[in-house]
């Protein structure tokens, strides 16, 4: 009888340290299970750095905060079309966990909800690209790209063969390689939900990269496609012979003056998911929006090219242009790895799915930071449940209301 016991006890301890070691991997799955279905995602958004492998980036030694400008108010109601929304309504429908209002370099608004916090880390989802850009703009200014003129896979050898052989790396940038690529979330077979699924079932991007085929003329036609981020991240490690958590941590991640460490979801081979994986505060992310609004230069010193700044915000061809375009698949404009609003104030945004943004309006030395996990976000065949344009409204609704400071 003892020495039953003792199997028993065995046996429940290894079930025990079994479950232990494959509990993080269970719940990759069931993330990765649940994404799109309407299930709410503010308790993995909020510690998806801790679920996956990540690489780290140090925060800065020399912190920079915010100062503190004069309080503002939200307006409580904004215009989308015909319609007439509640603020308040809007952000708690949407899932927000952050939203910040940084005006002329001062922080006059500043709130969280849900899992949302000053130090909390979140998934950047695509607002990641807007940053793997800009990396890619330093790697240029310093020699490391001869030109984006080039066609990438001089410098990635192993996609030849592939969708991207020959593709110019500024056709890659501005999502126009001409590759075939369906971006549909709700659907679990699409080319996204399959290329997303790397992380939480194991495998390597680079080897889904060299699966994808061509379907375009490279420059011809704006096909939003995720992939094409994940290239340029290859790029990136094979121009400077560094991680991009290691070179974005020296480049862009340190000089920003950034508060808290920040993550990158890496797959089995440690490439960091550069298309939507990293991970980090509101008030971090306010910073890239910041940097742009002023043209790449920080506290004296100029970080990303401001030609590269410019560049990456305006749309430089006809399937480029935001608008009812037939050469585009979305009603917003693209520049290297940027939206681009249609309207006469330079508006531009880095936005993930599931409503995040990093929205810029530099005619009113605006930018805004909102996080969130829209549990409804690709559940609708026509978009409406994303409400990304609705977003845009009520940032510009926040800036139509914003007044100068008073003086002091």
């Amino acid at each position: 009888m003892k020495k039953v016991l003792i199997g028993l006890g065995i046996a429940a301890l290894a079930a025990v340290c079994a479950a232990a070691w494959f509990w993080p991997n269970i719940q990759r799955a069931q993330m990765a299970a649940t994404m799109f279905s309407g299930a709410e995602q503010v308790d993995n958004f909020s510690r998806a750095h801790e679920l996956f492998p990540t690489a780290t980036m140090t925060a800065s030694e020399a912190p920079f905060q915010f100062p503190r400008g004069e309080p503002i108010s939200l307006p409580e109601k904004f215009s989308y079309r015909t319609a007439e929304l509640d603020t308040a309504q809007f952000l708690e429908d949407t899932d927000t966990s952050a939203l910040l209002v940084i005006h002329d370099g001062k922080l006059r608004f500043e709130d969280y909800w849900r899992t949302g916090g000053r130090d909390v880390e979140w998934l950047s989802m695509s607002v990641a690209k807007s940053f793997t850009s800009a990396l890619v703009g330093i790697a240029v200014d310093e020699g490391h790209i001869r030109s984006i003129e080039e066609p990438v896979t001089d410098y990635v050898p192993s996609l030849k063969g592939s969708a991207y052989d020959g593709v110019r790396i500024k056709d890659v940038l501005q999502m126009s390689s001409g590759a075939a690529w369906e971006e549909n979330y709700g659907d679990p077979e699409s080319d996204i939900r399959r290329f997303g699924n790397i992380l939480a079932f194991g495998g390597s991007y680079e080897e889904f990269l060299k699966t994808v085929r061509r379907e375009r003329e490279p420059g011809t036609f704006n096909r939003y496609n995720s992939a094409e981020t994940q290239v340029l991240g290859l790029l990136l490690v094979a121009a400077t012979g560094r991680p991009v958590a290691d070179y974005m941590e020296e480049k862009l991640w340190q000089p920003l003056g950034t508060e808290n460490d920040a993550h990158w979801l890496v797959d089995d081979e440690g490439l960091e998911m550069v298309f939507a994986g990293l991970n980090a505060t509101a008030l971090d992310y306010a910073k890239m929006g910041e940097l742009f609004r002023l043209n790449g230069a920080w506290q004296g010193r100029q970080i990303v090219p401001a030609d590269w700044v410019k560049a990456s915000v305006t749309p430089d061809a006809p399937h480029l242009m935001p608008g009812d375009n037939p050469a585009s698949d979305f009603a917003l404009g693209y520049g290297y790895q940027w939206w681009v609003m249609d309207g006469d104030e330079g508006e531009y945004s880095a936005i993930g799915v599931y409503n995040q943004f990093i929205y810029v309006n530099p005619s009113r030395d605006l930018v805004i930071v909102k996080l969130s996990a829209n549990s409804d976000y690709g559940t609708s065949e026509d978009g409406s449940s994303d409400k990304e344009f609705e977003t845009i409204e009520l940032f510009r609704a926040i800036g139509e209301a914003l007044a100068p400071e008073t003086a002091d």
